[in-house]
């Protein structure tokens, strides 16, 4: 598994993956070194996730391998179809996967997302448009969903 850190406008950020794909994408609530030099099966998705934080970019075509269960995978599919600068909340996700009931399921699910950004489960809100909660911590989710607002404002939340 190649691994490499890079810096980003939210702290240093880990990413792991191989030729067969990305498989995770963290987030780090550390100071890091940043890696020296890009494994080649990383360079693409380190050149998106910088085009995305320069806003040049909001929509990603990584190959995505991450580890999870099928109900899982599932789910960050589904995340992945949520629109650039739009919100969906939990029991919104719930039905559009065919089960309102599964909404707890739904949210362990999005909690688990191994593919900060690029499976973009920050877009997923209370169903009263309140921030829940993110493993990245609120701060960040709040940041990101500035970052893809397509209004000027200076504060959303």
């Amino acid at each position: 598994m190649d691994t490499c850190i890079i810096a980003s406008p939210l702290g240093f950020t880990k990413i792991e993956g191989n030729s067969e794909g990305i498989s995770a994408i963290t987030v780090l609530n550390s100071d890091e070194e940043p890696s020296r030099t890009i494994p080649e099966s990383l360079q693409n998705c380190v050149q998106q996730l910088q085009e995305y934080f320069d806003g040049s970019r909001n929509h990603f075509s990584i190959k995505r391998n991450p580890k999870g269960t099928d109900f899982q995978k599932k789910v960050w599919d589904a995340l992945c179809h949520i629109p650039y600068g739009k919100t969906v909340s939990y029991l919104e996700l719930s039905k559009q996967l065919g089960d309102v009931k599964a909404i707890r399921a739904v949210a362990n699910a999005n909690g688990k997302n191994p593919l900060w950004i690029v499976v973009p489960c920050h877009r997923v809100i209370g169903t009263n448009g309140s921030l829940t909660g993110y493993a990245g911590g609120l701060h960040r989710k709040q940041w990101l969903l500035q970052h893809e607002s397509p209004f000027t404002q200076e504060t959303l939340f």
